[in-house]
C-alpha cells in the first residue's frame, strides 16, 4: 500500500513539475510565443513557410513541454480566423517533435558514476540543487523574471524528484519473476499499444507516460519487444485532450484537431506495419534487449521526427482528407457575416468598404443585443443569457480583428477621397465598438457577482440605475441608427447625451454617499452600482468619439479634429436646447426618484418612442425645457449643499461630544 503511495506521489511530483517548468518558460517567453507563431508560417517561397511553421512548432512545444497546448493554441488561432488551416497543419507536425524534449531530459539518469562530474549530471545528485537554488531565488526576489527562473530550476527539481520516487518504487520489482511474466504479456503489439493509449489518456500527457516507461526500465525488465508498442499507443492517447478541445470549435479548427490525430494515427499504423512486418517475417534480434531511458528517448523521437518529415510535404493533402472527412456543413450565421470580407472585393474599394461597413453594423447590431441582455441580467441572472452574449462577444472580437485587417488592405489601394474618409471612419469606430461590447460584458460579469452573493439594490438606487441605463441604451440606438444612415444630424445628439450621462453618474455617486452616511445602501451594493454607473459613462464616451467620426465624414471637413474637438460649442444655442432636453428626460426624473412614494420609487422607463425636436430649430417648448433644465441644475446644486451641510453638522456635533 505505501509503494502504490509513493508511486501515486511520484507521479504526481512530475507532472506537477513538468507544468510549473513549462508554465514558467512561457512565462519567461512572455505573450510573443503567440504573435510568433501566428505570424511566421508564412512566405512567398512554396515550401520554406511549412518549414518555419514545423521549426516554430518544435521550438515553441519544447519550451512549454506539451504538444497539446500547442495545438490547442492553434485551433483557437484557426477557429478566430487569424490563422488558415495550411498555415496550422507544419505547426502541429512540429509541434510532435517538440514534444520529445522531455524524455531527451530525463535520459540523462543513464549517465555513468565513474567520476564525481557524471555523478552530479544524474538527476538524483542535482535534483535537490535545483530545487533549493530556485527555491531560495523565488522566495528572496521581487523581480518577476527572476521568479520564472526559478519557477523553471523548482520544476525541473521536482520532475526528477518524482522521476527518481517513480524508480524507487520499481526497484525491488527487478527482482520479482512474476513482475517479469507479467510484463512480457506487453510484447503482444495489441495488448501494448492499447496500454499506451489507455494511460496517456488518463495522465493527458505523452511526455509524462514516457517518463513513467522511462523510469520502468530502470528494474531492467522493458526490452525493445515491450518499448515499442507502448510509444505507439502513448503518441496516439494523447490526442484524446486535443480531440476535447475541438469541441465545439468551427469546421476549420475541428479540422486541426483531426490532422493532430490523423498525423498520430498514420505513424503507428506505419511503424506498426513495417516493424511488425519485419518481426514476424525475418525477426529483429535487437527486440529481446533490455532498453534504457535514452534508448526510449530516442523510439520516441524517432516515432515523432519519421512520421513529421514523411507528412510535411503532404500539408495540403492532408488538409483536404480532414475537409472530406468533416463534411461541410451549412456556414454558421457568423461565418456567413464574416464571408463577406471577401479579398476578391479588395480590386474594387468602394463595393469591399459597403461589405465592411455591413459587418460593422450586424456587429453594433450584436452589441446592441448584448446590452439588452445584459440590462435584464441586472434584474434577474440566467446563465443561458450570459452563454448568449459570449457568443456575441466573440463574434464582436471576431469583426474588430477581421475588420481592422481587411479596411486596412484596403486603405491600401487607391481610393478616392470619400472611401478614404470611409476607411477612416470605419478604422477609428470599430474600436469604439468593441470597447462598448467589453463593458456590456462587464455589466453581466457585475450581474453574476450579484446573484452569487445575493446582493441587491435599494429602491432608490435601482430606480437610478434604470434611469441611467435607459439613458445610455438611447445613447446606443442613437449612435447605432446614426452610423448606419450615415446620419449627421442624429450622431450630433449623441455628445450631449454623453455629457448628460456623465452628470447623472456624478448625481447618482452623491446620492449614494449620503445614502452610505444614512446607513440605508451597504458598500457592496455600493460598490456594484458604481462599477454599472462607471461602465455606463465610459460607454457613453466611446459613442461620443463614433459620433465625432461620423459628423466628420458625412460633412467632409478633412479639419475637423474628431480626436479632440466637440460637434457643438457647449455655448451655443443647439447645444443647450439639446442638452436642456436631456435634463428634462433623464436628469429630473433622477433628481426627483427619492421624492416620489413608496410604491412608484422604482421608476417607469420613459417611452423612446417620442420624437426629439430637430436641432436646427429651437420651438417654444424647447425653450420651456430649457428652462426647466436650469431648474434641474438648482436641485443639483441644492442637494450637494445639503450633503455639504449633513457633513458639516456631523463633524461639529463630534466635536461638541469631545468637549463633554
Amino acid at each position: 500500500m505505501i509503494a502504490v503511495l509513493e508511486l501515486f506521489g511520484g507521479v504526481g511530483l512530475f507532472l506537477f513539475g513538468m507544468s510549473l517548468m513549462g508554465a514558467s518558460l512561457e512565462k519567461l517567453a512572455g505573450s510573443g510565443l503567440s504573435r510568433i507563431l501566428e505570424a511566421l508560417t508564412t512566405s512567398r517561397k512554396k515550401g520554406v513557410g511549412s518549414i518555419k511553421g514545423w521549426a516554430l512548432g518544435v521550438g515553441v512545444t519544447a519550451i512549454i513541454q506539451s504538444s497539446a497546448a500547442t495545438t490547442i493554441m492553434l485551433i483557437g488561432f484557426v477557429n478566430a480566423g487569424i490563422m488558415k488551416l495550411s498555415q496550422s497543419l507544419p505547426v502541429v507536425f512540429g509541434a510532435n517533435v517538440g514534444s520529445t524534449v522531455t524524455a531527451q531530459i530525463l535520459r540523462l539518469g543513464d549517465l555513468g558514476s565513474d567520476n564525481l562530474v557524471l555523478q552530479l549530471l544524474k538527476p538524483a545528485a542535482f535534483a535537490p540543487m535545483l530545487s533549493a537554488v530556485g527555491a531560495f531565488i523565488y522566495m528572496f526576489t521581487k523581480k518577476r523574471r527572476l521568479k520564472d527562473i526559478a519557477g523553471i530550476l523548482i520544476g525541473l527539481g521536482l520532475l526528477f524528484y518524482g522521476m527518481t520516487m517513480m524508480e524507487e518504487v520499481f526497484a525491488p520489482l527487478q527482482q520479482s519473476e512474476r513482475f517479469r511474466h507479467f510484463f512480457t504479456s506487453f510484447e503482444n503489439p495489441f495488448i501494448g499499444i492499447l496500454t499506451g493509449l489507455v494511460l496517456t489518456a488518463i495522465i493527458q500527457s505523452s511526455s509524462a507516460s514516457v517518463g513513467i516507461l522511462q523510469a520502468l526500465s530502470a528494474t531492467g525488465s522493458v526490452t525493445y519487444a515491450i518499448a515499442v508498442p507502448i510509444i505507439i499507443g502513448q503518441n496516439i492517447g494523447k490526442c484524446f485532450t486535443i480531440i476535447l478541445a475541438g469541441i465545439g470549435a468551427n469546421r476549420k479548427a475541428k479540422q486541426v484537431s483531426l490532422a493532430y490525430l490523423l498525423f498520430n494515427l498514420t505513424g503507428a499504423v506505419l511503424f506498426t506495419a513495417v516493424i511488425y512486418t519485419i518481426y514476424y517475417t525475418f525477426g529483429i534480434p535487437s527486440f529481446s534487449k533490455v532498453v534504457n531511458r535514452g534508448n526510449i528517448a530516442n523510439i520516441h523521437l524517432a516515432f515523432n521526427l519519421i512520421t513529421s518529415l514523411i507528412l510535411l510535404p503532404l500539408c495540403n493533402e492532408m488538409s483536404e482528407l480532414t475537409g472530406r472527412i468533416l463534411k461541410e456543413d451549412e456556414a454558421s450565421a457568423v461565418d456567413k457575416e464574416l464571408q463577406k470580407l471577401d479579398p476578391l472585393l479588395l480590386g474594387t474599394p468602394g463595393i469591399a468598404l459597403q461589405q465592411s461597413n455591413r459587418v460593422i453594423n450586424i456587429m453594433a447590431d450584436k452589441i446592441m443585443e448584448n446590452f439588452r441582455y445584459a440590462e435584464s441580467l441586472i434584474d434577474r441572472y440566467e446563465p443561458e443569457i450570459f452563454s448568449a452574449m459570449q457568443e456575441n462577444e466573440s463574434f464582436i472580437d471576431r469583426c474588430e480583428t477581421m475588420l481592422s485587417d481587411y479596411v486596412v488592405k484596403i486603405d491600401r489601394r487607391r481610393l478616392t477621397n470619400d472611401n478614404r474618409m470611409v476607411v477612416l471612419e470605419i478604422l477609428n469606430s470599430v474600436g469604439d465598438f468593441e470597447r462598448i461590447g467589453d463593458y456590456c460584458i462587464n455589466m453581466a460579469y457585475v450581474a453574476g457577482r450579484m446573484d452569487e452573493t445575493g446582493l441587491s439594490f435599494s429602491r432608490i438606487g435601482s430606480g437610478e440605475l434604470k434611469v441611467i441605463t435607459e439613458a445610455t441604451r438611447h445613447t446606443l440606438s442613437t449612435v447605432i441608427k446614426a452610423f448606419a444612415e450615415d446620419n449627421g444630424h442624429e450622431a450630433a445628439r449623441v455628445e450631449p447625451l454623453s455629457d448628460t450621462i456623465d452628470r447623472m453618474k456624478e448625481i447618482i455617486k452623491a446620492h449614494h454617499v449620503e445614502r452610505l452616511q444614512e446607513g440605508t445602501c451597504t458598500v457592496e451594493g455600493g460598490v456594484a452600482l458604481l462599477d454599472l454607473i462607471n461602465g455606463f459613462e465610459r460607454m457613453a464616451s466611446h459613442a461620443a468619439n463614433i459620433a465625432l467620426h461620423i459628423v466628420k465624414r458625412t460633412t467632409g471637413d478633412k479639419n475637423f479634429d474628431e480626436m479632440h474637438g466637440h460637434i457643438y460649442d457647449s455655448s451655443t444655442e443647439e447645444f443647450q436646447a439639446l442638452r436642456g432636453y436631456y435634463d428634462t428626460k433623464y436628469i429630473e426624473p433622477l433628481m426627483h426618484i427619492k421624492d416620489m412614494p413608496e410604491e412608484t420609487k422604482e421608476t417607469e422607463e420613459t417611452e423612446e418612442a417620442k420624437e426629439e425636436k430637430p436641432v436646427e430649430i429651437i420651438t417654444e417648448p424647447e425653450v420651456k425645457k430649457e428652462k426647466q433644465s436650469k431648474k434641474a441644475k438648482k436641485d443639483i446644486k441644492a442637494e450637494k449643499e445639503t450633503i455639504k451641510k449633513s457633513k458639516k453638522d456631523k463633524k461639529e456635533k463630534k466635536e461638541k461630544d469631545k468637549k463633554k
